[in-house]
């Protein structure tokens, strides 16, 4: 009898032990690759306040439910947890970007708006799909084609020139500005950057050329991109980009978008709650 009671005792402190020892953690981060087969995915991920640093890693779920919806280039939270002898991701969340330069309602009302003057509902690009060619001119006046640039990984932001917070155009323009140094090896032979402004109006080649000086972008492979209207806007509705004039400046949505060398779309990442690192992080896997 005391043998049986001693081992329930024991069952007991064993597990509530091995409780006590798992530690939880809440994580922020950027999918850079999934893999449903082996129940992981792989996170740029901020750093881990006393446990861990900034780092890309893999993470392992026990259901691969968990991976529903995630993509490369999803902002997720999401809680680690930490065992003696494994550690697991559950919880996992996927961050959806609402807010807009001049209003943080003006999300959903930027695509009614696009939809009321086009005429009809504009379905943008889904990861994995071919992206169509198109041709914009950039700060040399220079056409560039997105065929041209095929064996190429592309990136791709949108931006206007006028833009005055710190936290919308000028921080996508700073995160190319980040790339521009992190992949200076690699920029013209394995990856190239564009930057489209969706305010062709003031935004001309003479003045896109200023404001790529800003930045000191090398022009042979940082292109600041305008054109007509009508070809703007149709490269804004391939990826979901949305922007209207507001008493002298603009409502947009934010979008980052990366296309791999078979002109493929692999991430379109709306808003600016991921960091140059991040990026570049996502980069180095598709160039891989």
């Amino acid at each position: 009898m005391k043998r049986e009671i001693f081992l329930a005792g024991l069952f007991v402190w064993l597990a509530v032990s091995s409780v006590l020892a798992a530690q939880q953690y809440s994580v922020k981060g950027m999918v850079v690759s999934v893999n449903r087969p082996a129940a992981t995915f792989t996170a740029s991920i901020e750093e881990i306040p006393g446990f861990m640093r900034a780092m890309t890693m893999p993470f392992e779920v026990r259901q691969t439910r968990e991976l529903d919806g995630l993509t490369p280039g999803t902002i997720v939270e999401f809680t680690l947890v930490v065992e003696p002898k494994t550690s697991y991701a559950e919880r996992i969340r996927i961050v959806k970007f609402e807010n807009v330069e001049q209003d943080p309602f003006a999300a959903s009302r930027l695509t009614l708006l696009n939809e009321i003057v086009s005429g009809v509902a504009v379905k943008s690009l889904d990861p994995g799909q071919a992206v169509p060619n198109f041709t914009l001119t950039d700060q040399r006046k220079r056409p560039v084609a997105l065929s041209d640039l095929r064996g190429k990984v592309v990136a791709l932001n949108f931006i206007y020139t006028s833009c005055a917070l710190p936290n919308f155009c000028l921080r996508l323009a700073n995160n190319f500005n980040a790339l521009q140094k992190r992949f200076g090896k690699q920029l013209g032979r394995d990856l190239v950057l564009l930057t489209v402004t969706f305010d062709p109006v003031h935004d001309t080649p003479e003045v896109l050329a200023k404001y790529a000086d800003q930045w000191k972008a090398d022009a042979s492979v940082w292109h600041f991109l305008t054109g007509s209207e009508p070809d703007i806007q149709r490269v804004c509705h391939l990826f979901g980009v949305h922007a209207f004039p507001n008493e002298g400046l603009m409502d947009h949505s934010l979008h980052t978008v990366l296309i791999d060398r078979q002109g493929t779309l692999v991430a379109n990442i709306e808003g600016n709650r991921f960091t140059a690192t991040q990026l570049g992080d996502l980069i180095t896997g598709v160039l891989r």
